[in-house]
């Protein structure tokens, strides 16, 4: 082999190494700069979410203030109810009250809802006192205390608690009267005014 033609072989063993060589980095380079943003992104996905573990810390927080006091809420009467944070896991018991036209009637010719909040610690063998809320039409309301009828043996009237356009709510009388384990728990909660009315449309 003549000498021009092993520069020639070696020149282009030379290019070839040389295109190899570029050919290596740049793809090198490649992965390197994917892996990079990649990284970024993520990075900033843990910043973000360290960012919204900051929220619920501070909702935690203001969660921890409401913790105080919980409230009942009734749509379709239009009120709400404020109780202490031990009342939480709170039960709604509704029923009816009667009303009737004299003493010596026994029929009914008027009746409304009773929703009552029973104490979470309420139990078959342990009752405890529930919050009674009468529910009255604004006509009936009146017609109670014109003493169109009554309710009840007792010669007095439920208290009102509050009303809204359409409702009156009350407390029954005598509620307590059996005093009942917590009965004190509840005329401190009543003491509270924690009856709130909302207009209805």
């Amino acid at each position: 082999m003549n000498l021009a033609l092993k520069k020639s072989i070696v020149k282009w063993a030379l290019v070839t190494l040389a295109l190899i060589l570029i050919m290596g980095c740049s793809r090198n380079d490649s992965p390197s700069g994917g892996n990079q943003n990649q990284k970024n992104t993520t990075t900033s996905g843990q910043q973000n979410s360290s960012s919204n573990n900051s929220t619920p810390t501070s909702s935690t927080s203001t969660s921890t203030d409401a913790s105080k006091s919980i409230v009942y809420k009734n749509t379709k009467y239009g009120f709400s109810f404020k109780l202490p944070a031990s009342w939480r896991g709170y039960s709604i018991i509704t029923s009816q009250w009667e009303g009737k036209a004299n003493e010596t009637s026994s029929t009914v010719n008027e009746t409304g809802p009773i929703i009552s909040i029973r104490d979470p610690k309420w139990t078959e063998e342990t009752p405890r006192q529930d919050i009674p809320i009468m529910v009255f039409t604004l006509n009936q309301w009146n017609s109670l205390k014109q003493g169109v009828f009554h309710i009840g043996a007792a010669p007095v009237d439920p208290t009102e608690l509050g009303h809204n356009n359409y409702y009156v709510f009350a407390l029954p009388a005598r509620y307590n009267y059996a005093f009942l384990p917590g009965y004190e728990d509840v005329e401190k909660i009543l003491t509270g005014n924690p009856l709130e009315t909302i207009q209805l449309k």
